[in-house]
């Protein structure tokens, strides 16, 4: 079976209501800081600071030509070569094909390649174990444990902070590459 093409494009205004729509799935909202229902002002304020913060990039993430999930980079601090991440992938039928993993390696790239940064970092509920796992199976390494540091469903709950440096990427780039192309995916040079 061959891997789904994936793609990453910069979101843009027509994204708008599919984004929102995302953000409110019970499947993406357990997994995100926030408990709330997100309304269309809220989304409308935030979708704009999104697209006009020169700290922050968003892309949606296409399998098969078909939009699936968001990533971005936030936090762009290029004065201390670092960057935080994070991802979804919105569609459920999308998961355990390796897109995820896909995502990361370009997201990866991306970082210490074309923006030339020294550190990625990202926060992930500790009880979304498989996402903090992927992180520290291409390199990251666990930073910070955040004791009961988000409100989940009225409970205090931790939060994994991972990092990955460049020259750790360097040391774990070829076996990452390896496992995606043993899956069939396409991986630019």
């Amino acid at each position: 079976m061959s891997a789904p093409q994936v793609l990453l494009r910069p979101m843009g205004p027509g994204d708008h209501d599919r984004v929102l729509v995302w953000r409110n799935l019970p499947e993406v909202a357990r997994w995100m800081y926030s408990d709330h229902a997100i309304t269309p002002e809220e989304h409308a304020r935030w979708f704009t600071g999104a697209l006009a913060d020169a700290r922050r990039r968003y892309w949606i993430i296409e399998a098969d030509a078909q939009p699936v999930g968001l990533a971005n980079l936030y936090d762009l601090a290029t004065e201390h070569g670092r960057a935080a991440w994070a991802y979804y992938l919105a569609d459920p039928s999308t998961r355990g094909q390796g897109i995820g993993a896909f995502v990361e390696y370009w997201v990866i790239e991306h970082v210490f390649g074309e923006l030339g940064l020294n550190k990625l970092w990202c926060e992930v509920l500790i009880g979304n174990e498989p996402v903090w796992r992927l992180h520290e199976g291409f390199g990251f390494q666990r930073e910070a444990l955040l004791r009961e540091h988000v409100l989940k469903e009225g409970a205090l709950t931790d939060v994994v902070g991972l990092g990955l440096l460049a020259r750790d990427w360097a040391k774990a780039r070829a076996a990452s590459r390896a496992r995606l192309a043993a899956r069939g995916f396409d991986l630019p040079v």
